[in-house]
């Protein structure tokens, strides 16, 4: 028999509801709103003199080759980043779950990561790969491997690659973790006595199990790329050099706060939002068809 929740009365439903809604509105709803209408207004940097310039402003900012270079540069972070944690993060689940001493040790630590704030993992990567004063940047230099962050866009790239996708694994981790915990034994098992071999047995039944965890840390992946790695970014390279690390989140910042072109900055916020919304969207309409529920 299905169990069904029933309340006393008709208001205690809305009543528990009723916060959440209210954080989605003030928090999400509203300054979406107040987003796209201020992309249509040419502000000072103080919003004492307001003009309605209709669609001026983004029309400035598909002229603009600084942002397509962004654009650029935030579809190879992103994909950097999420296949980098995701790949990581599932090995790690796969060796944590097997039989082995002090496991819950090692479950814990892989999981602390994910409590350290993103300048903090910024600063602590920074400081590993500081090229005159970092240990790991020293050890760089001993190979004559000409390190850089501060110089070379790819170093830089690198760096904050690195960092996002550290920052990222113990999350991921963690569900990985629980969806191998999840998968039934006897199956792997019937398998082994089949003669089918760990890698096989890995990608025929594990993997297929694990799909909806995969999905789902698919979408949430993309999501923190797109705007979490933001902290990280401006902690380690600053968006530089020469843009070469300037994310679309980064330049939404950089552009509002050091530009004072607030219009212009709404309106990349905009299409960065309906950007997320239509990647989640194709994931949803495509890539869920292979997910087996």
């Amino acid at each position: 028999m299905e169990k069904r929740s029933y309340f006393a009365g008709r208001l205690l439903p809305y009543a528990l509801l009723a916060p959440q809604l209210l954080v989605t509105i003030i928090f999400f709803y509203v300054p979406a709103v107040q987003a796209v209408y201020q992309s249509f207004l040419l502000q000072d940097a103080f919003g004492i003199s307001t003009q309605f310039v209709w669609f001026e402003n983004y029309q400035l900012l598909f002229a603009d080759h600084a942002y397509y270079q962004a654009m650029s540069v935030t579809a190879v972070f992103s994909i950097l980043v999420t296949a980098l944690a995701l790949s990581i993060a599932l090995l790690l689940a796969v060796q944590a779950d097997k039989n082995l001493k002090g496991a819950g040790v090692y479950k814990t630590l892989l999981i602390w990561p994910y409590a350290v704030a993103p300048v903090v993992a910024g600063v602590l990567w920074l400081f590993m790969f500081q090229p005159s004063l970092g240990t790991l940047a020293r050890g760089l230099h001993e190979l004559d491997v000409d390190w850089n962050p501060y110089l070379n866009s790819g170093d830089a790239l690198t760096l904050v690659v690195l960092a996002a996708a550290w920052k990222q694994i113990s999350y991921n981790f963690l569900f990985f973790l629980a969806g191998l915990q999840a998968i039934p034994k006897s199956l792997i098992e019937a398998a082994a006595i089949d003669g089918a071999q760990p890698m096989r047995r890995f990608w025929t039944i594990i993997f297929p199990l694990l799909s909806p965890t995969a999905f789902y840390l698919l979408t949430v992946n993309i999501v923190y790329v797109f705007f979490d790695t933001f902290g990280i970014i401006h902690a380690v390279t600053n968006g530089g050099p020469a843009g070469a690390t300037t994310t679309l989140v980064y330049k939404v910042f950089n552009d509002g706060r050091a530009g004072g072109d607030l219009g212009g900055s709404a309106a990349q916020s905009v299409i960065l939002m309906a950007i997320v919304i239509g990647l989640t969207a194709f994931q949803f309409r495509f890539i869920e068809r292979k997910v087996n529920y």
